[in-house]
């Protein structure tokens, strides 16, 4: 789905804030999203006092990181569209909305660069073995070149489950930069889709599995997709592969991942997710694991990303408002 189209200025009618709907923000926002959605909307900020009754007012809302349970939306007796700035939506009980009627959007493709590049990241930072390596280093520790070792990832297979605007951007990335044959697997989209890419399409998951070097997740948690990588699938992968999720915690199995790295069933993983965020260092081995790369969530953390996919979710919002359709 293409990114909203975002307008350059609101229509005369829209002048005044008596006149703009009503859109309550239920998290922070980049202030040029905030400046973006005031010249819309009248915008109640979660740091005002009218912003405790969003429950009982709130027609929309605009999220970003919040839940909103079914108990919450229940409590919305108004409440007509949602608006989330980023692509997941497992954080909005989508089966209450459904039953009322609540519209739910999101921003897909806007922040699939920087989910990418992050993936890059990962993936030549557990190649590298930079983390250990790193942290050895600033501890005082001295590091012969003798004790470090590594991955080549030129011409490496790179397997990708979901091939939609994020797992396609990663292809094409990995193809510019280490020549990298794509296998890719997705079961809802077409046989022909990414035709301008050279690719070979997977028809299993299992398939991905035992060729890729690099297996990297770009795929929604639901039931059918919580734990698809656990013991039983790191075992049918390389021992020098490398398993990179920045899409949802509790798609990978993490105490089977604890275990299938302490067999050495893989070379090691880079997590931008996890199945508790965030992940508690009392009870979270892999963050003490020298072959795992982990960050708090960050794919879509940069300044330009958080602009652009909050200034998104306005957009789409707004068109829904004016009676456009959302996104086109």
């Amino acid at each position: 789905m293409a990114p909203a189209r975002i307008l350059d200025s609101p229509p005369a009618k829209l002048s005044s804030a008596v006149e703009k709907p009503t859109v309550y923000m239920l998290d922070t926002f980049h202030p040029a999203a905030v400046a973006f959605c005031q010249a819309r909307f009248n915008t109640i900020l979660p740091d005002t006092p009218e912003h405790a009754q969003w429950r009982q007012k709130a027609k929309y809302l605009l999220i970003r990181s919040s839940y909103l349970t079914a108990e919450d939306i229940e409590q919305c007796p108004n409440l007509l569209a949602i608006s989330k700035q980023g692509v997941g939506i497992d954080k909005i009980d989508a089966a209450t909305c459904a039953a009322r009627g609540i519209k739910i959007f999101n921003t897909p493709g806007v922040n699939a660069q920087a989910v990418a590049e992050l993936v890059l990241t990962l993936t030549t930072a557990v190649a590298r073995e930079v983390c250990s390596i790193s942290v050895r280093q600033a501890s005082g520790k001295r590091v012969p070149k003798e004790t470090c070792s590594g991955l080549i990832l030129h011409n490496k297979t790179i397997g990708i489950l979901g091939m939609g605007n994020i797992g396609k951007t990663v292809a094409k990335m990995f193809r510019g930069a280490f020549d990298a044959p794509v296998v890719a697997y997705d079961p809802f989209l077409p046989l022909d889709a990414w035709p301008e890419l050279p690719h070979t399409r997977a028809s299993t998951v299992e398939e991905v599995l035992k060729v890729c070097d690099i297996l990297t997740i770009h795929v929604p948690l639901t039931p059918e997709t919580k734990h698809l990588i656990s013991y039983s699938e790191l075992q049918m992968m390389k021992r020098t592969a490398i398993l990179i999720n920045t899409a949802r915690g509790g798609i990978v199995n993490e105490s089977d991942l604890e275990q299938g790295l302490r067999d050495e069933l893989i070379w090691g993983a880079g997590l931008d997710c996890h199945e508790q965020e965030p992940p508690s260092k009392e009870k979270y081995e892999l963050l003490w694991n020298e072959r795992v790369v982990s960050t708090p969530h960050i794919g879509a953390t940069t300044a330009q990303t958080q602009q652009e996919t909050a200034t998104a979710a306005v957009a789409r919002l707004y068109d829904f408002v004016s009676g456009r359709n959302p996104g086109k």
